[in-house]
């Protein structure tokens, strides 16, 4: 028997105070939601966190009945769902309805953000309002994303152009944007490619015969090649100059100096992985955490295990457990980051310094200085090789391989102190 009925809950309360309404879907013991384009405040609530505005439980009074009529309807085909298929099914309108790719991207990003993929979900967001702005319309039916559309799009990509975007208190600001060079064009139509199978899985069922976008607009229209990325690997003379670099206690480019050497101290660390680090996670001077870029594409989640060095240790425990005091999220981090990384690399004539020079850098030294296999340089960056998925299966992780990558890239340092 599935049920459905309305929740709010408590650890969703968004940056404004409000809480999204949800309706709570239990089918053969298992519980999903199903979001709502519906707030509340706290003073719209009971104690218990049920709806007390009276306006509200109308509307999701109508809404309850219109899901329980169509559970009443599958009848004798729910055993065949899943709670998440289930769901799927309930939310689906008609198959001859229109589907609007804008409303449903910004649910998908909701969800997103909902499961913690903030970086996945802005670039998707991104894409919406590029095409409400191409269209000019804030509604677009997804077959109007198409091959022929598709060059005229990327045209209006690469042009300068403007709009208007509203900001967090509600207000249109304008903005201006230069064209989408061939690396910008490559990321944002990959993206607009990512929202398009997402639909298609959502509004698809191949195994019922239930196709309501038939149409395949990426199987004609190529998406273009990125660029060869510009090589992030510096020399071990540059990495000694900002280690040596003398900032002003305090500031931006002491908080990117010393975030970019724990970096490369910690077999290049990803900024969000750092920013994200809990105590919990330095164990018997070891540090344990799962990559946040790849752990949901991986069977291990991505797990690393790395010496904590007394070079890294310094900034470690400086900085763990309060970069979140002063940064709310961690792309503010990043953007705090580059902004000291640049600084320090005009001072240090050390063009395009970002984050990702570290982690490039460590695996770059490793390979070309210290003559390590591919292999363990991607073992130490926490890569995984597809070639050897299966064979990863039956070998325990030995991460003193790691330590032993780790220690000589970080001895180079050293040992050219005095040239």
């Amino acid at each position: 028997m599935a049920t459905i009925k309305e929740v709010v809950l408590k650890h969703h309360k968004k940056e404004d105070g409000t809480y999204n309404i949800k309706y709570r879907l239990t089918h053969n013991r298992k519980i999903t939601y199903i979001n709502t384009n519906h707030f509340v405040g706290e003073k719209q609530l009971k104690k218990d966190f049920t709806v007390k505005d009276k306006f509200l439980l109308s509307v999701i009074s109508t809404d309850i009945a219109k899901y329980r009529m169509k559970l009443l309807e599958l009848d004798s085909m729910l055993i065949h769902f899943d709670v998440k298929q289930l769901a799927n099914r309930l939310t689906q309108q008609d198959e001859n309805s229109v589907i609007d790719v804008i409303a449903f991207a910004k649910q998908y990003v909701s969800d997103l953000i909902e499961q913690g993929r903030k970086g996945t979900a802005y670039p998707i967001l991104t894409v919406a309002n590029s095409l409400c702005d191409f269209f000019g319309s804030q509604i677009v039916e997804i077959d109007r994303i198409n091959s022929i559309m598709l060059p005229d799009y990327e045209r209006y990509l690469r042009k300068e152009r403007k709009f208007k975007r509203k900001n967090q208190f509600g207000k249109e600001i304008n903005y201006g944007s230069k064209g989408l060079s061939d690396s910008g064009l490559h990321n944002h139509i990959r993206e607009l490619r990512t929202l398009f199978n997402a639909a298609r899985a959502r509004f698809n069922d191949e195994d019922r015969g239930l196709i309501r976008i038939k149409h395949y607009p990426f199987k004609k229209h190529k998406v273009i090649d990125a660029p060869m990325t510009a090589k992030r690997a510096l020399t071990v003379e540059q990495i000694i100059k900002i280690r040596d670099f003398k900032c002003i206690p305090g500031s931006c480019a002491e908080l990117a100096k010393e975030i970019f050497l724990l970096s490369f101290y910690m077999c290049g660390m990803n900024a969000k992985d750092i920013y994200d680090l809990p105590q919990s996670a330095v164990v018997k001077k070891r540090v344990n955490y799962n990559r946040s870029k790849t752990k949901g594409r991986r069977k291990d989640s991505a797990f690393i295990s790395i010496n904590l060095i007394p070079e890294a240790s310094q900034f470690l425990f400086k900085y763990i457990n309060r970069i979140r005091d002063r940064y709310a999220e961690s792309s503010n981090f990043n953007k705090a980051l580059n902004k000291g990384l640049k600084e320090i690399g005009e001072a240090l004539g050390i063009p395009s310094l970002t984050m990702y020079c570290a982690r490039h850098s460590f695996g770059s030294l490793a390979r070309n200085e210290c003559r390590f296999s591919k292999d363990d340089v991607a073992f130490a960056l926490n890569h995984i090789d597809h070639t050897t998925r299966t064979t990863d299966i039956y070998i325990k992780p030995d991460w003193r391989i790691i330590d032993d990558v780790q220690i000589k890239v970080v001895s180079l340092l050293n040992l050219r102190r005095g040239k």
